[in-house]
């Protein structure tokens, strides 16, 4: 564990935080807190700083996730319970293990394993708080930009954005790693050094190590300019966003699209209003090449050629002059079957797991003394199913009804996630998005007797 001398420096500090906060959360500081808590020097800085607000008002815990992937991850909980300890600050450590998809780098599997370990975590009426900093949104544009990303991607991380039912606020995006370093130094806390941010094999540390000290050397500003990139690529994104909603709509012919409509689009309008629907589809978006023959010989084909493109986990197919999008049953790679869309049956009082098809993996809803979902609220019988698109709940009490394509959106659910989430009914209503979202109906609230949370494991 690393530690400095105790003094004070820099900008960022208690009173730096408790202004972003007021700008980023309207009801800041009547409300209850989590911070993302691994113990390293950004989230230490974070997890003091708000504990030194001295907000009576503020109901503040940390979480800390165990992956066990590290022979010093025992250690490392050990150090995070000490820290909340002396900061007076209670404290849960989720101890979990790591499943890898198919595919699946262990890095993407670990954050998806953290992030629904953290979601599970949640009570209701918290928001999480991660400490994400103006160097990790560099990395991360960086790395997007490398990717071939559109703009989407190069909006990078938002400073707030929905998650498991509130919402995901990171307050550091305009503050630099050093200042944190610097201040938590100066603080005289000590921190957790993982040694795997040196292993060069990975990406964002190759960028980290090798890259980014020489676009600093030359261009010192470099983080800032390019984080004030990500909010103009934001912006664009939302503007492309409504511009697409509206030409989707224009040309809707129930779920299906008009080929005609689409045709009078200009090419950059057509591709934009087709990403746009099969995304909100919560479909895997095709290649470029594959837009471009959506956009071309798929449109212009004669009229009673009925053609198709079918592409991972999705198929546009046209007949006459409407173009029809459905999950495909058939990888044109791997020729393996699908998830079913068929809605499913589950009388959860059972207590036993609903296993998912097409590799989904299982549903199941657990006891839990202090979980965010109220059991009474439940009906007996519930039924489970894919997207289909017009879904809506209410993830906050008391706030508006939300489309769930647009808290996907917001919350930058990759599109292979969305096509595989689980949406749990009573009859028409919808219930629960996976483990991120409940509707505001089976939220547990101070007076719920019978509590649960719903955990999906996803197959690995």
């Amino acid at each position: 564990m690393a530690r400095a001398a105790r003094g004070e420096v820099g900008e960022f500090g208690p009173a730096f935080l408790s202004a972003r906060l007021a700008q980023l959360l309207p009801q800041f500081p009547h409300l209850g807190m989590c911070v993302a808590f691994s113990g390293g020097v950004d989230s230490t800085a974070l997890l003091a700083a708000l504990a030194r607000l001295h907000k009576p008002a503020l109901q503040l815990r940390a979480l800390h996730v165990d992956h066990q992937l590290h022979p010093a991850s025992r250690l490392w909980s050990a150090h995070c319970r000490r820290t909340a300890r002396a900061l007076g600050v209670r404290i849960q450590v989720c101890r979990i293990r790591v499943a890898r998809a198919r595919g699946e780098s262990l890095e993407a599997a670990a954050r998806r394993a953290r992030y629904a370990a953290l979601a599970a975590a949640l009570r209701a009426g918290e928001v999480l708080l991660t400490a994400h900093h103006e160097d990790d949104q560099l990395e991360t544009v960086l790395l997007q930009l490398l990717r071939g990303a559109g703009m989407a991607g190069l909006a990078a991380m938002p400073a707030v954005a929905p998650f498991a039912g509130t919402v995901l606020v990171r307050p550091l995006l305009a503050v630099a790693h050093q200042q944190l370093l610097d201040w938590v130094s100066a603080q005289g806390l000590g921190w957790v050094e993982d040694d795997s941010n040196a292993q060069q094999q990975f990406d964002r540390n190759y960028l980290r190590h090798h890259v980014l000290p020489r676009l600093r050397a030359r261009w010192p500003a470099a983080a800032a300019t390019v984080a004030r990139s990500a909010r103009h690529a934001a912006e664009a994104q939302r503007l492309l966003d409504q511009l697409a909603e509206q030409d989707a709509a224009q040309a809707a012919v129930g779920a299906a699209l008009s080929a005609k409509v689409l045709r009078r689009l200009s090419p950059a309008r057509r591709r934009n209003a087709l990403r746009y629907w099969i995304a909100a589809a919560g479909l895997l978006a095709p290649s470029s090449r594959q837009l471009e023959q959506l956009c071309g010989p798929l449109l212009d084909a004669r009229r009673d050629a009925q053609p198709s493109l079918a592409w991972q986990g999705a198929r546009v197919r046209r007949e006459a002059d409407l173009l029809h999008l459905q999950a495909h049953a058939r990888s044109p790679r791997a020729g393996k079957r699908a998830p079913h869309d068929a809605p499913l049956t589950w009388r959860w009082a059972l207590r036993r797991p609903l296993r998912l098809p097409g590799g989904r993996g299982a549903l199941r809803l657990e006891a839990a003394a202090r979980g965010p979902l109220s059991l009474a609220a439940l009906p007996p019988v519930l039924t489970v199913r894919q997207r289909r698109g017009g879904e809506r709940l209410r993830p906050v009490p008391g706030g508006p009804r939300r489309t769930l394509k647009g808290l996907l959106q917001e919350a930058r659910v990759p599109l292979e996630e969305r096509a595989r989430l689980p949406l749990i009914f009573a009859g028409e209503t919808l219930l629960a998005v996976g483990e991120r979202w409940l509707d505001a109906t089976v939220q547990a609230h101070a007076g719920s007797t019978r509590r649960g949370r719903l955990v999906w494991r996803t197959a690995g």
